[in-house]
C-alpha cells in the first residue's frame, strides 16, 4: 500500500507543484524516488511531528496542498493538538497520511501500533477518516483525496493487503460488495478485510450464506451501504484492526441510529478495552486479539444461532 500511495502521489505531483511531502524522518526507501524527483516539494521535519504538521498547516494555508506522512501513531496521536487547533480549526488542505494502521508494526510492541487512531480522528471536526482495503484503493485514494479539499486522514497497511479483487471503479466515501449474502454481511475496513473474506469461504462451508463489504471510507460512513445491509442481512459483523470504542462498529451503530433501522443481531469484531502485550508479527497478533478469520467465524456464526433462537421463541 505504501508503494501505490507514492506511486499515485509522484504522478500528482508532476501536474500541481502545490504538492508538499512532509515526513517525520520516516520512510527511506519508500520515499526516494518523491525525494530525488521533486526536492522543492519534500521537506524531511525530523522526529518533530508536532513541528511537521504546524508546518503543514501553514504550507496548506499559502495555497499548497499538504501530504504528512510518519508511522500510524506519530502521524497521528504524538501531534493531536496541532491536528486538532491548526489543520482541523482552519480547514487547512492537510492530508495526514500514516503507514502502519492496527498491528503492522507488531514486533515494536504497543507503542507503535495503531489502534484508536480511527476513533480519535473521526471525533475531529470536518476530518475525513479514511483506511484503504486493498493496495489498488490506496492508490485510487489519494487520487480523489487530492481532487478534494480540506483535512484529511488516509490510514495504509504497512504492506500489500494479502488480498486483490477487481477494481470496480473508486468513488470515495461508497463501499464496495464484495460477495453478496442472505444471512449474514461482514463489514470491514482497512487491510483486514483479507480475514473478512477468508471468514465468509469457511462460513460458506457451513451453510451461512455470508455477504463481505469493504469499506474504505469511516468518515463519512457510506449511509446506502448502511441502509441496505440492514435490509438485507439479519446479522450484522464488523471488523477491524482497531479498538472496538468509537471505531467501525460504533459509527455503523450511530448511522443505524440517523436512519433509524437496526441489526436484528450486531457483532464487533476489534480489540477491547485494552493495551496489547503481546508482541508479535501482525497475523499472529490479529489471532491473539482474536481479529482473525476463526474469530470473525465463531461470532458470525453465534450471531446467526442467537437470531434464529429469537425467531423460534
Amino acid at each position: 500500500m505504501r508503494d501505490d500511495f507514492v506511486r499515485a502521489l509522484c504522478e500528482l505531483a508532476v501536474d500541481d507543484p502545490r504538492v508538499m511531502l512532509l515526513t517525520g524522518d520516516l520512510g527511506f526507501g519508500v520515499l526516494d524516488e518523491f525525494a530525488a524527483r521533486f526536492p522543492a516539494q519534500y521537506v524531511n521535519a525530523g522526529v518533530a511531528e508536532q513541528n511537521m504538521t504546524a508546518m503543514a498547516a501553514g504550507l496548506a494555508l499559502d495555497g499548497h496542498k499538504v501530504y504528512t506522512y510518519s508511522i500510524a501513531n506519530f502521524a497521528t496521536l504524538r501531534c493531536l493538538e496541532q491536528i486538532r487547533n491548526d489543520v482541523c480549526y482552519h480547514d487547512a488542505d492537510v492530508t495526514i497520511v500514516s503507514v502502519g494502521g492496527g498491528f503492522s508494526y507488531g514486533q515494536l510492541g504497543m507503542s507503535h501500533f495503531a489502534t484508536e487512531d480511527l476513533a480519535i480522528l473521526r471525533a475531529l471536526p470536518g476530518m475525513r477518516v479514511v483506511a484503504p482495503t486493498e493496495p489498488w484503493e490506496a492508490y485510487a485514494a489519494t487520487r480523489a483525496l487530492h481532487a478534494s479539499s480540506g483535512p484529511a486522514y488516509l490510514r495504509i497497511d504497512r504492506a500489500g493487503a494479502a488480498l486483490t479483487t477487481p477494481n470496480p471503479g473508486f468513488q470515495l466515501g461508497r463501499a464496495r460488495w464484495i460477495r453478496e449474502g442472505k444471512d449474514a454481511t461482514i463489514i470491514a475496513i482497512g487491510g483486514i478485510l483479507s480475514e473478512a473474506v477468508a471468514a465468509a469461504e469457511r462460513l460458506a462451508t457451513l451453510g451461512v450464506d455470508t455477504a463481505v463489504v469493504a469499506v474504505h471510507c469511516l468518515k463519512p460512513l457510506d449511509m446506502e451501504m448502511v441502509a441496505r445491509v440492514v435490509a438485507s442481512t439479519p446479522v450484522v459483523v464488523t471488523l477491524e484492526e482497531h479498538t472496538t470504542v468509537g471505531g467501525l462498529g460504533g459509527a455503523l451503530l450511530e448511522a443505524c441510529e440517523a436512519l433509524r433501522t437496526f441489526p436484528q443481531v450486531m457483532r464487533r469484531v476489534g480489540l477491547r478495552d485494552c493495551y496489547p502485550t503481546v508482541v508479535g508479527d501482525q497475523a499472529y497478533l490479529r489471532g491473539a486479539y482474536g481479529l482473525d478469520a476463526a474469530a470473525v467465524v465463531k461470532q458470525t456464526i453465534e450471531g446467526v444461532r442467537a437470531m434464529r433462537q429469537a425467531g423460534n421463541e
